[in-house]
């Protein structure tokens, strides 16, 4: 596999592993902390696959069909921070998981 792809996977799994992490670590701050980070993995990934598509490496058709999702996934998460903002700005952040 080439440097390319594996860094665009290292992306695609750091984006799934930050929100995870951010979120077990049960506190509001260190949680949007994780979220942008993966916001920022989720940027590497589409940079990467704009690279494979100008390499020809993936075809126009493949790379709409991604970028349909990743617009979508993105603004789901981007969603989430400000959500997750406002509910810190109010104080209304609860933990969720049994103590």
């Amino acid at each position: 596999m080439s440097k390319s792809r594996n860094n665009i996977l290292d992306a695609s799994h750091s984006i799934s592993r930050n929100i995870a992490e951010g979120y077990c670590r049960r506190n509001l701050k260190e949680y949007l902390n994780f979220l942008n980070i993966a916001l920022g993995s989720s940027g590497e990934l589409f940079s990467g696959m704009i690279s494979l598509k100008e390499i020809e490496i993936i075809n126009e058709e493949k790379f709409e069909q991604f970028d349909e999702i990743h617009y979508k996934f993105e603004n789901e998460l981007i969603g989430l921070i400000k959500s997750l903002q406002k509910k810190q700005n109010e104080g209304n952040w609860e933990d969720t998981f049994a103590s």
